[in-house]
């Protein structure tokens, strides 16, 4: 689609091209990356509107160039000054294709390669594609059960998970993944998708809903018809650009797989080391989606009716880049170390180095092996009704805040997302929070058997209260609803003084124990 005036898809900072969380995405026309006198000189931009950097060789910040797009030129000294620098080159499309990776070429060991080719023969390779699936499918009930409320589509991850100690072969490990895809996705189906009020009537109706994870153009998840399932592909394509990175850092090659069928479309070592992460990309876009809006300036629909994303908002997206190579860094190196436990004749007491995690570094000094949670960026927060960008945590701009009317702003403080200030408002709530402290003091905790203890309200109580409508618990509570659906949720516990109440609404007698 050409660009026009109407379709803006340079950001504010305009003419600026600086790193964030380590990461420079170029895009548009004209692309331009080159070295003068010591410098990495970038350039891009749309038209008459570009943008400009120009980076020295000490303190610039640079750990990722993303490129998106195939208009312009990349020269052989910026790949050298690149490799010099430890920063790596991507190149994706906004279909969520990786097109290339270059990242600096470090020392590999033959006999780990060998160990990777022979991965089938050896039997490494059973145990490896276990464990993997094993973590994916882990991250993706708690998924299920925590955040899409789909009690049933986690047990049955749950039991596809628990099958997978069985599992003898590459073959029985595939297929238990595919179950359990197909429960994991089910539960994404309804999932609603808001953009902001002024922009509903431009917006799709096959937007307004996540449907199917696989596209009605391709069978297959390219080519995504709405803007989450496109998302996800870009997403995707970022943690594979950081797994072919991550593989070829520690020695292993990138294409032959464990898990995934080896070919030539494909690194397949890379799709395998991105399986245990899958979840945690997911749940960055359900967060995302459950927090507020999406904008339809951000997407665009191609003739053939898939979705494509904006340049400026790929390159928002690939500021979490970082996030998941912290993220696959700890995977590739227990795959690597796994392979080299099969090699032939390793040496005595040498394990493969840990460039990704420095954690021999760690233990040598005496230091937690363990990683830090990998942070990802938070995604910006828009109004609900013009989709202006909010710096605060607000759901409307302070232009639009007003002209919402008082039913509305009623109707949202009751659904949690406008908080009223108004004089009859405060005093209801002191009310509420008076009687609730009271409730409190007068609770005894020998009101519980004893064997009702917190654990006991976790496995039991709470998994039940999927099958509990939100106004029935906010009701036998006396609570908001928005904090009965948190409860349902399990995000939060209510008070011991309510777990009886809520044993009694999903059937469980407090004698038993």
């Amino acid at each position: 689609m050409a660009a026009s005036a109407s379709v803006p898809q340079l950001s504010q900072s305009r003419n600026l091209l600086t790193p964030r969380h380590g990461v420079v995405t170029l895009y548009g026309y004209g692309i331009s990356v080159h070295v003068d006198r010591g410098h990495l000189i970038l350039k891009d931009g749309i038209g008459g509107e570009r943008r400009e950097a120009r980076f020295p060789r000490v303190g610039h910040g640079l750990r990722r160039l993303i490129l998106i797009g195939s208009d312009g030129f990349v020269s052989l000294a910026a790949l050298r000054w690149l490799a010099d620098q430890d920063a790596a080159f991507v190149m994706l499309e906004r279909d969520g294709s990786v097109l290339a990776t270059a990242n600096p070429i470090r020392p590999s060991d033959a006999r780990l390669r060998r160990a990777q080719s022979l991965a089938h023969h050896s039997g490494a390779a059973v145990r490896i594609a276990r464990e993997l699936i094993h973590r994916k499918l882990i991250g993706q009930e708690k998924l299920a059960r925590e955040k899409l409320n789909d009690a049933c589509a986690a047990d049955r991850i749950l039991e596809l998970r628990i099958g997978l100690a069985e599992a003898d072969t590459i073959v029985a490990v595939r297929q238990l993944e595919s179950h359990a895809a197909l429960a994991y996705w089910s539960a994404w189906r309804g999932l609603s998708i808001n953009f902001p009020t002024r922009d509903l009537h431009r917006v799709p109706n096959q937007w307004r809903t996540f449907g199917a994870r696989h596209s009605p153009l391709t069978g297959s998840p390219r080519l995504a018809i709405n803007p989450p399932n496109a998302i996800l592909n870009y997403l995707y394509a970022l943690l594979e650009s950081e797994a072919r990175l991550a593989a070829a850092a520690l020695g292993l090659d990138p294409g032959i797989g464990i898990l995934h069928v080896d070919t030539d479309a494909r690194d397949s070592l890379a799709c395998d080391l991105m399986e245990p992460i899958r979840p945690h990309v997911d749940a960055y876009l359900l967060d995302w989606i459950a927090r507020g809006p999406l904008r339809r300036k951000w997407f665009f629909e191609q003739r053939d009716g898939s979705c494509r994303l904006m340049g400026s908002f790929a390159a928002q997206l690939s500021q979490t880049a970082p996030t998941w190579g912290r993220a696959v860094g700890p995977i590739a190196e227990w795959v690597c170390d796994k392979l080299w436990s099969t090699a032939r004749k390793p040496s005595r007491g040498f394990s493969p180095p840990t460039p990704l995690t420095e954690r021999h570094r760690r233990e040598a000094k005496g230091r937690s092996a363990n990683l830090r949670t990998a942070q990802s960026p938070k995604p910006v927060n828009i109004c609900r009704i013009c989709g202006k960008t909010i710096v605060s945590d607000d759901s409307y701009c302070a232009t639009c805040a007003p002209t919402v009317s008082t039913k509305a702003l009623i109707e949202a403080a009751k659904r949690g997302r406008v908080a009223s200030h108004a004089p009859e408002a405060e005093v209801r709530r002191s009310e509420t929070q008076r009687r609730q402290n009271a409730a409190k003091r007068a609770w005894q905790p020998s009101d519980l058997p004893k064997w009702f203890t917190e654990e006991a309200y976790r496995t039991k109580i709470q998994p039940a209260l999927a099958g509990i409508s939100v106004p029935a618990i906010a009701t036998a509570l006396g609570i908001s609803e928005p904090y009965a659906t948190n409860i349902r949720a399990g995000r939060r516990t209510p008070h011991p003084r309510h777990w009886l109440i809520l044993a009694r609404l999903v059937g469980v007698s407090p004698t038993d124990s």
